[in-house]
């Protein structure tokens, strides 16, 4: 039976419109910052895909700088503010800021003062939505964007981040949102490259992917795809919910990504089920990709209030377009037969 790819959050597949992008994109000769034709056509595909990104990301008028990722973004966002988050934040935001924030048993995180905070619009690992209030300084838009409705213009916030292989683009390319006449400091310095904000020669074909996959994340959603998305999450969640009796999903009363189900089996190690849910056939994840490895319980579940042995029993399932109702039902009925074996191997 054909394997089931249920960890978009992680990383999602290359959508063909970007694959074509970044083709055609190998075949123009010049230096982005050249003077003459050949380096105007490259400087032309870089500010198409800028265009494209601002475009779907509701921010005309605002200024798209292109990074290597929403890592480097994060730096350029975050380094030398002395802003405050909360632990619920990705490590690269959170490796920028103090994090002191209150969360709350949902995920919900209390900012006390906008502008010198930083905070995600949604978490990789729970799919849970915060109200973002006015005047941010910073926020991860990450994983939301391409999923839900989301317009920079409107949020607020001085910068947000974004990535291109969250919504089908390539690895290795990411983009800070920036509010018109914010100015913050280069953290790669070299050439004047990106408005003098990101030097080094912008990786062309990388960012002409990036501008096709988020004009085609932006159409999807418009078209409602994210919608149906959600029914199989909710699907998936009854699903389990009628063949388990004591499994806890993180965020259940909360607002979520429409694609995130984060659920907890007590007693069943997350490592352990990832191992066995692959041999079945399945990807799914123990938390943000960026943490695999590490040997400890989530940290955004600890923040949550969720004892250390109950977050260190949780998985993660995301998916997305492509996914079907057959796939997330077939997980489901192949998750809670392992869980079973395990119940009764330790009695």
């Amino acid at each position: 039976m054909a394997r089931a790819y249920l960890d978009w959050n992680a990383t999602t597949p290359v959508r063909a419109e970007a694959r074509a992008a970044m083709i055609a994109a190998m075949d123009v000769v010049g230096n982005p910052s050249s003077v003459h034709a050949e380096g105007r056509a490259a400087k032309a595909l870089v500010e198409r895909a800028r265009a494209q990104v601002a475009a779907a990301m509701g921010a005309d008028g605002a200024d798209i700088v292109f990074v290597g990722s929403a890592t480097e973004g994060a730096a350029l966002a975050c380094a030398g503010r002395g802003l405050h988050c909360a632990e619920v934040e990705h490590d690269a935001v959170t490796s920028w800021c103090v994090p002191d924030l209150a969360v709350d048993a949902q995920g919900r995180v209390a900012v006390p003062e906008a502008a010198i905070s930083a905070l995600q619009l949604a978490n990789s690992e729970t799919g849970v939505l915060q109200d973002l209030p006015q005047g941010l300084a910073v926020s991860d838009l990450t994983q939301a964007f391409g999923k839900v409705p989301l317009a920079f213009n409107w949020l607020g916030c001085d910068a947000g981040l974004v990535s291109a292989h969250k919504l089908g683009g390539p690895k290795g390319v990411g983009a800070v949102a920036l509010r018109r006449g914010v100015d913050l400091p280069a953290q790669i310095k070299g050439g004047g490259q990106e408005m003098g904000r990101r030097a080094g020669t912008e990786n062309l074909i990388g960012i002409a992917g990036f501008g096709a996959a988020a004009e085609a994340a932006a159409r999807d959603l418009a078209n409602g795809v994210w919608d149906e998305i959600g029914q199989f999450r909710n699907i998936l969640e009854k699903a389990l919910s009628a063949l388990t009796k004591d499994t806890i999903f993180v965020g259940k009363d909360a607002a979520r990504l429409p694609n995130t189900l984060c659920l907890i089996a007590p007693g069943w190690k997350g490592e352990t089920q990832v191992m066995q849910m692959d041999l079945a056939g399945f990807a799914v994840s123990a938390g943000s990709a960026c943490s695999s490895g590490k040997v400890r319980a989530s940290r955004v579940l600890r923040a949550m209030g969720v004892e250390e042995e109950l977050a260190a029993s949780a998985i993660r399932i995301s998916i997305g377009p492509g996914v079907t109702e057959e796939m997330v039902l077939r997980f489901a009925e192949s998750w809670a037969k392992h869980y079973d074996r395990h119940r009764a191997r330790r009695g």
